[in-house]
């Protein structure tokens, strides 16, 4: 599955990858698989499928509410994990889950029911490097990727030595705080992506505050993939599949 994430961000044929976020179980179950369905076909590359979490500590406002309502509505990892199993037929489908979650259940477990959905990899962002070799391990048994992340403020030994346990692609925060639409970039991104690039062999992608088509050019300069989260989630909520679809085409158009 891992190898998927690779050939993912060799095979775009844009200036980047594109990898919108998207929350499983809302606006509802069936909702989050249609979603999903409308950014492949408007062009995603891959998938951050986003596995509802009562305290999404690293969540701005809009995903975080998104988080909320899933779980109101009764949104279970099982649930989720059948949204993955759908779009993971079509893309290589990452999921997005706070530790709490693998934990509760057990690193073997869990990465079990997430290889048997099709799953390609997942990002935990709240398990520390230095917590991560356990589920590190049974990720690459199972041949999921387990994402990094580094954020601006990482220090240079310890960007060494997770640019050198990452799988798949190193997920490069541009700012430090939480997720959620900016209106502009952090003027030093080009420099976090150069210190990421030098320290690891696997794709950057750059997610946290990208939604207008002129943010993801420029982040498409300076890095392997684009991830963007808020927007999507915004439009789901908002207008359904149909502004999905036109939200990730615009974005789609804007790495050609």
């Amino acid at each position: 599955m891992a190898d998927r994430i690779a050939a993912a961000f060799a095979s775009h044929g844009r200036r980047a990858a594109l990898m919108p976020y998207l929350m499983g179980g809302f606006p509802d179950l069936e909702a989050s698989r249609a979603v999903g369905e409308a950014c492949i076909d408007a062009g995603a590359d891959l998938l951050e499928l986003g596995i509802p979490f009562s305290d999404p500590l690293s969540d701005g406002p809009v995903i975080h509410a998104a988080a909320t309502q899933a779980l109101a509505g009764g949104a279970t990892l099982d649930g989720v994990l059948g949204v993955c199993e759908t779009l993971a037929a079509r893309v290589p489908v990452v999921l997005m889950v706070y530790a709490n979650s693998v934990l509760a259940r057990g690193a073997g477990a869990f990465v079990e029911r997430a290889a048997a959905a099709g799953a390609a990899g997942l990002i935990v962002p709240d398990l520390p490097h230095d917590e991560a070799t356990t589920l590190r391990a049974v990720c690459d048994e199972r041949g999921l990727a387990l994402i990094a992340l580094v954020a601006p403020n990482t220090p240079q030994d310890r960007l060494a030595k997770i640019g050198a346990d990452a799988r798949g692609f190193v997920y490069t925060v541009s700012l430090t705080g939480t997720t959620g639409e900016r209106s502009a970039l952090p003027p030093e991104l080009g420099q976090t992506v150069e210190r990421v690039r030098a320290a690891t062999s696997v794709p950057v992608a750059v997610g946290f505050g990208i939604s207008t088509g002129e943010q993801a050019r420029t982040v498409a300069d300076i890095a392997d993939g684009v991830i963007v989260g808020s927007r999507i989630v915004r439009a789901a909520g908002e207008g359904g599949p149909e502004a999905v679809r036109a939200a990730v085409g615009e974005l789609a158009a804007a790495l050609a």
